[in-house]
């Protein structure tokens, strides 16, 4: 895993416990710079939605269709730095130690110069410690970060509300991996999407939750997220039953989570899961981000419930499959899971703290 840099030396995150070391793209953007320059550097969480989002009411604000709640995960994150130097002609964007085409950073930056009264170019660097762009959240962690990251490089000072709403502009899931522990996100219902934003149901140490991921494919997966949801929208005859019904799973989930009842939250993700997918498969042509692979680690979760294990499945838009597990259960799960065919790697995590800045 690349790390952004924090200058030429180890500079250790104590709560963490992490430290980071410029990588060699870093040191050349940092070569480039002027010094009237702001920086900052952020780390979010990903994000599983536990009530699913998908679709938009908005696609230009990105505002979702319908509001979902989600758990954000310690052991998936995105660390991104922001440089706004007066001397840069053009956005620069290195993404796990390749540049990229800024133009979707860009757009996302002028909204945060646009705030700030600034017109200075940025050097963006951001790395993931988890596959990028196959079904495990990366824009979440990813735009959450720039989110926070970009807005501090700036001078501003933004409360969690408004960096959920700065974030969803970038990326509707961001919105949530602005909080820590379980998250509602809100759909909203004003045109200009300021009550469209995430706020915290329960603190990550609340009610300590375990997720397995269990990883079934590495590459970036065939459709991104956002056309998808563009497809099932006008393509597909279930898209207005899921509108219709989204509320009453909102409200099933929020009264299973207060009552801390694991056997409802984790039928009720489950439901919505497949519910979710159930629609993309009703798209035309037909969304299918399943593999061989996720099918089998299905029925291993399933089986392993009818064995008394508390663990229950959920997928986003991809083929990777993540089990809910009760406290203390994931280390059996995780066993069962590495030995699924095509399951080429397990990760346990807790659930995750809020976006903070790293100093």
């Amino acid at each position: 895993m690349l790390h952004l840099a924090h200058g030429l030396t180890d500079v250790p995150i104590a709560h963490n416990r992490v430290s980071c070391r410029a990588s060699k793209p870093t040191q050349r953007f940092l070569a480039m710079m002027g010094s009237n320059s702001g920086r900052a550097r952020a780390r979010a969480h990903s994000n599983i939605a536990l009530v699913k989002y998908w679709g938009k009411r908005d696609a230009v604000l990105n505002l979702p269709a319908v509001g979902s709640i989600s758990v954000t995960l310690d052991g998936l994150y995105t660390d991104t730095e922001v440089i706004f130097d007066a001397k840069a002609t053009i956005d620069r964007v290195a993404l796990n130690g390749a540049q990229t085409d800024p133009t979707r950073f860009s757009r996302f930056l002028d909204l945060v110069r646009r705030r700030a009264g600034i017109d200075k170019r940025a050097i963006v660097v951001s790395d993931n410690n988890f596959p990028t762009g196959a079904g495990l959240a990366s824009s979440a962690s990813g735009f959450a970060a720039l989110a926070l990251a970009a807005s501090a490089a700036a001078g501003l000072t933004m409360n969690s509300r408004e960096l959920s709403i700065l974030a969803r502009q970038g990326s509707g899931s961001a919105a949530r991996s602005i909080l820590g522990g379980l998250v509602e996100m809100h759909r909203g219902d004003a045109d200009n999407g300021l009550d469209a934003y995430a706020e915290p149901i329960l603190d990550a140490d609340t009610w300590p939750l375990e997720v397995v991921v269990a990883i079934t494919d590495t590459g970036v997966k065939s459709v991104d997220s956002t056309a998808g949801m563009q497809s099932s929208g006008t393509a597909s005859d279930f898209y207005p039953a899921w509108v219709e019904h989204a509320e009453r799973d909102l409200a099933g989930m929020r009264s299973a989570i207060a009552d801390r009842d694991f056997t409802a939250v984790g039928e009720l993700t489950e439901y919505s899961c497949l519910k979710m997918h159930g629609l993309m498969l009703s798209t035309r042509p037909g969304l299918i981000y399943w593999n061989a692979a996720t099918v089998a680690a299905m029925h291993a979760v399933r089986k392993l419930r009818a064995d008394g294990l508390p663990v229950y499945f959920t997928i986003d838009a991809g083929p990777q499959v993540k089990a809910l597990c009760a406290p203390g259960h994931a280390d059996a799960v995780a066993a069962a899971l590495a030995k699924v065919p095509g399951v080429l790697e397990t990760r346990i995590t807790a659930l995750g703290p809020a976006a903070f800045r790293v100093e």
